[in-house]
């Protein structure tokens, strides 16, 4: 009997695979037109090997995802929320977040180790409202949905770190910082012609495994009625504008792989308050820290102890997670950054999903949902 020859190794812990995800997971940032060729210069992996093995991980599961991100704070008014949902709706609300609303992205049901300010809110989201519409109005309507009883809506007014690479994370040291403090990225919304939102619509589709390919964006211009040339130069062109992310693999955060393994096993929200005026000065230490894979000054209002900095991190102990935690605190102290209040919510069941940023996108949810589109404008 012919023996079925073995596909290419899909484990994390393939040593090809780990040089080709420390790469691809966050290091890719902007518009590239060849990115699997610039995985394959960062990593020292051959381009054949690159594209063998990222479909191949893609078809396992291992990979979730490959995509070119947007910055979609600057597309389309954005927030973190927490809702405020009885008990026993609350794996029915995460359900309706997850399938029902193309326009939230994280959702996760967060908890804390003990009873404090906000931990009755234990389901976080982020949302998005296409240019044009209300994020109040259609967190309002979110919330008439899944029974909330209270939410809160957390612009980010600045953003200090944005990243994920949990692959070239998992051996952090806490305290483990960088000799240069977190970038302040802006949020401000650009405003974008029809043509333009033709090609980053276009762009931010997940990749099929059959995508996968040297000249990955040669189907997606065709798609967009675009010669090639003509679509990269449009892509750039947004790229300058700053609404393009970057070129990413995604892994599963929590859930199990196909391979049994797990890249991660806690998700953590951190929170800090800290005096007003110092919000800058304390968001750039936390997002100087390597394991930060997004920190930013938030709102949380006095239903959340006033916390306004927060940052997520990831981990495979709870204790380890802690100790970085720790360590942040102890720099924040040394830094003369004083902390009033500081928490942590941890993550438990969890969807990442990208949230639709499309103004088209939302006037055709409206009609199949049957909701009057005009009420669901912003006030100009």
């Amino acid at each position: 009997m012919t023996q079925l020859l073995a596909g290419p190794p899909v484990s994390l812990e393939d040593p090809v695979n780990r040089a080709i995800l420390a790469v691809s997971e966050d290091r890719l940032t902007g518009f590239k037109r060849r990115p699997f060729e610039a995985i394959a210069a960062l990593s020292g992996v051959p381009l054949a090997t690159v594209l063998e093995r990222t479909r191949a991980m893609l078809e396992a599961g291992t990979i979730r995802r490959v995509r070119q991100t947007l910055l979609a704070t600057n597309l389309a008014q954005g927030a973190l929320a927490a809702w405020n949902v009885p008990p026993e709706r609350l794996q029915a609300a995460f359900d309706f977040m997850v399938h029902d609303d193309p326009f939230s992205g994280h959702v996760v049901i967060r908890s804390t180790d003990e009873a404090t300010a906000g931990s009755q809110y234990r389901l976080w989201t982020t949302i998005k409202a296409p240019q044009g519409y209300s994020i109040d109005k259609h967190a309002a309507y979110l919330a008439d949905q899944v029974g909330a009883t209270a939410w809160r809506l957390m612009p980010a007014k600045c953003l200090f770190s944005l990243g994920v690479g949990h692959t070239r994370r998992r051996d952090t040291a806490p305290g483990a910082r960088s000799d240069e403090p977190g970038r302040i990225i802006e949020t401000k919304i650009v405003e974008l012609t029809p043509r333009e939102w033709d090609v980053l619509v276009a762009l931010k589709r997940e990749f099929s495994a059959e995508e996968i390919a040297p000249e990955p964006w040669a189907r997606r211009a065709t798609e967009a009625g675009i010669e090639l040339d003509e679509f990269c130069a449009i892509a750039e062109a947004l790229n300058a504008k700053g609404v393009i992310g970057r070129f990413s693999t995604f892994l599963e955060h929590v859930k199990p792989l196909s391979t049994g393994e797990r890249v991660t096993r806690y998700n953590a929200l951190f929170h800090w308050a800290v005096p007003a005026g110092s919000e800058i000065a304390a968001g750039c230490e936390v997002g100087r820290h390597d394991i930060i894979t997004h920190a930013y000054w938030r709102e949380g209002g006095p239903e959340l102890a006033n916390v306004n900095i927060m940052a997520v991190a990831h981990g495979m102990e709870k204790e380890r997670v802690l100790e970085h935690k720790a360590a942040i605190d102890a720099h924040l102290a040394e830094a003369g950054i004083e902390v009033s209040y500081t928490n942590v919510f941890w993550g438990g069941r969890s969807e990442i999903k990208p949230s639709e940023i499309a103004p088209q996108a939302y006037r055709e949810w409206c009609g199949r949902n049957g909701i009057d589109e005009r009420a669901m404008r912003a006030e100009s």
